[in-house]
């Protein structure tokens, strides 16, 4: 009767779990492998291509089955003169052995590198003869098995940097010394220069190019082909486009044209080419 009447006695606490009991930790992932996978399917190496087979023999469509350098050579081939006679196209490209290691690119302050040939076709759209050659395009940087780069003995690495997606944004602020509201509009196309609309204070619309330095967007209009009377047929009825044209010094479609060149390059002499 003592033995059961001091076992009930005994404090019942909360049950305890040991994690450190566990033999095996949670596998990690490889987080290194969106860097190094997709390096491998732009260089369409072995290890792409056997990534490519394993997903065709389990029935995935998830690896893509061009590599990045085809597609870019695919793109920008053939390209012709002006008159169409002739061509020149890209194919077949392939890799040397790297020089040298990453250890002695990082004692040599060198790039872990390896030279890089492509397969160029000259062809006479006329005639029909191809000339074939074997072409040295340069030295292609390398990724290490960590997802770094060495370049002239330092190690660096790709970071994303995060963007808007592709379309257009319309945005609202207001001036701070005269308290008006302002609009503005972006144009972010999926590949090309951004185009950013502006109407200021003084109700006169402006356009950037690419960022750079703002201009009447009128300059743009002309540049498209637009005349000035077309421009005031269209828009004639809003006055902030009246006055934005006559801030508008350029006589027609080639003086906007260097106009435009003047801000996207300043310091280079434009031409009309």
């Amino acid at each position: 009767m003592a033995a059961s009447r001091s076992a009930s006695a005994m404090p019942t606490g909360p049950r305890r779990v040991s994690f450190s009991r566990i033999q095996e930790p949670l596998e990690v992932p490889d987080l290194l492998a969106p860097q190094t996978e997709s390096f491998d399917w732009l260089l369409g190496n072995e290890k792409w291509k056997a990534r490519v087979e394993a997903a065709r023999q389990a029935g995935r469509r998830d690896v893509p089955t061009q590599s990045g350098l085809e597609e870019i050579l695919e793109e920008i081939s053939p390209i012709e003169d002006f008159s169409g006679t002739m061509s020149l196209s890209f194919r077949d490209h392939r890799f040397e052995p790297p020089k040298y290691s990453v250890d002695e690119c990082k004692d040599k302050d060198m790039t872990f590198s390896a030279p890089m040939f492509v397969t160029a076709e000259f062809i006479n759209n006329t005639t029909g003869e191809i000339k074939s050659q074997t072409v040295f395009m340069g030295d292609f940087p390398l990724m290490t098995p960590k997802g770094t780069f060495i370049i002239n003995g330092t190690e660096r690495v790709v970071t994303s940097q995060l963007t808007r997606s592709p379309g257009v944004y319309f945005e609202r602020s207001v001036d701070k010394t005269s308290d008006k509201d302002l609009y503005g509009c972006r144009v972010i196309p999926s590949r090309g220069a951004w185009l950013e609309f502006e109407i200021d204070k003084r109700d006169s619309v402006g356009v950037r190019i690419d960022r750079k330095r703002k201009q009447p967007v009128t300059v743009l209009l002309k540049a498209l082909g637009w005349t000035g009377e077309r421009i005031l047929e269209r828009f004639g009825r809003y006055e902030s486009m009246r006055a934005t044209l006559e801030k508008d010094h350029t006589a027609g479609q080639d003086d906007a044209l260097l106009d435009i060149y003047r801000k996207l390059r300043p310091g280079e002499p434009p031409t009309k080419e």
